[in-house]
């Protein structure tokens, strides 16, 4: 696994072999051997990179459980009970999404009956579907990623096979991806007795998801036109750490992911950030402060801290993508991409097949180039 991280940016340009869904296992050890900089475990289980010079944790960090990782190289800088089960709210709308947004042509139109949209859960955040109306595919997704919007949901889960279906395979995924602390009830995140996901888990999906280029321009959209029963209205994102609202400034050079809130799960958020050639991801869940826009504060200062510190510094953990079942399911459903995240690398005694997110975030790099479960 070590050897991971001695492969070059070129050597991933050259990759021969490509695949859209970038499928990743749980933490494995830090690297053996002697080191100069060991990661610094906390009695509150923090862990987090220690080297010379390297800034310290921001303090009145709250939440339950979180992590900071890097979404190239799969890094985990720091981290607090990464595999902590808590409940996800819509933020495990990420692995809906990973699961089924390859699926369906964009332009593809459902006339939306009310069988539809049968189940949705009391108090459930909605963008505005009707049954009897029109909705193209990407219309229904900019309802889930921007209104986290449970009758878009629900609209996509009755294409896909149904909402018992979606479930199931969205837990297939989950495991393909090495995401084991998921389990999946409900699939737009509305609590349910029994789910849960992790700090780890989400960063997985929204690692994978962000190598899919719908989900990162999906997820990456501040506002956008959508169907209104007098013609089309404009909605807006309700991740305010995105768009910058309710007394927040956008985050500089955020890029998503998704938000999130249930009464059970409290707030939840996965954001990405890119700056200077580095994209990080953050998971926050649940934090306790009870201040206002918390989840967003404590996000913005771990990214904060994570852009401060250095891209080499040996990393506490690492998210290592070695699910050859859920590359092959992803490539026959998405096909070829022009993201093409290719990278093979030998991972070792075990032979493991990796495939990396190298090819896509160079792109990146190049300047060319709010109800129960809201």
């Amino acid at each position: 696994m070590a050897s991971d991280a001695r492969v070059s940016k070129k050597a991933a340009a050259m990759a021969l072999v490509a695949v859209v869904g970038v499928s990743l296992t749980s933490i494995p050890a830090a690297a053996s051997g002697p080191t100069a900089r060991q990661p610094a475990k906390t009695t509150d289980g923090v862990q987090a990179v220690a080297a010379p010079g390297a800034p310290s944790l921001p303090s009145g960090l709250s939440a339950l459980s979180w992590m900071v990782a890097d979404a190239e190289t799969g890094n985990v800088l720091a981290t607090k009970s990464p595999h902590r089960r808590l409940a996800p709210a819509s933020t495990l709308k990420t692995l809906f999404a990973v699961t089924v947004l390859p699926k369906f042509s964009s332009d593809t139109v459902r006339q939306v009956s009310s069988a539809d949209l049968a189940g949705l859960g009391a108090g459930s955040s909605v963008v505005g579907v009707r049954h009897g109306h029109r909705y193209t595919v990407a219309d229904l997704w900019r309802g889930v990623f921007l209104r986290s919007g449970n009758d878009a949901v629900h609209v996509l889960a009755a294409m896909n096979g149904g909402w018992q279906a979606t479930a199931r395979e969205m837990q297939q995924t989950a495991r393909e991806l090495g995401a084991r602390d998921t389990t999946v009830k409900s699939p737009d995140g509305y609590d349910a007795p029994g789910q849960v996901s992790s700090a780890h888990d989400l960063t997985v999906f929204a690692r994978a998801g962000l190598a899919q280029e719908d989900f990162a321009r999906y997820c990456a959209t501040a506002r956008a036109p959508f169907p209104g029963p007098g013609g089309t209205t404009q909605i807006e994102n309700t991740n305010r750490m995105l768009v910058g609202s309710h007394g927040l400034p956008r985050y500089p050079g955020i890029i998503g992911v998704k938000n999130g809130y249930t009464s059970k799960a409290g707030n939840t958020l996965i954001a990405a950030a890119r700056r200077n050639g580095r994209t990080l991801l953050v998971t926050v869940l649940n934090p306790q402060s009870q201040v206002v826009n918390g989840v967003y504060k404590e996000a913005g200062a771990l990214l904060d801290w994570g852009f401060r510190t250095a891209g080499d510094a040996e990393p506490v953990g690492t998210l290592h993508a070695v699910s050859a079942a859920y590359d092959a399911r992803a490539q026959g459903a998405r096909g070829a991409s022009p993201w093409r995240p290719a990278l093979i690398l030998g991972a070792g005694a075990a032979g493991i097949v990796v495939m990396g997110l190298g090819a896509m975030l160079a792109r990146w790099r190049d300047p060319r180039g709010r109800g129960r479960a809201g």
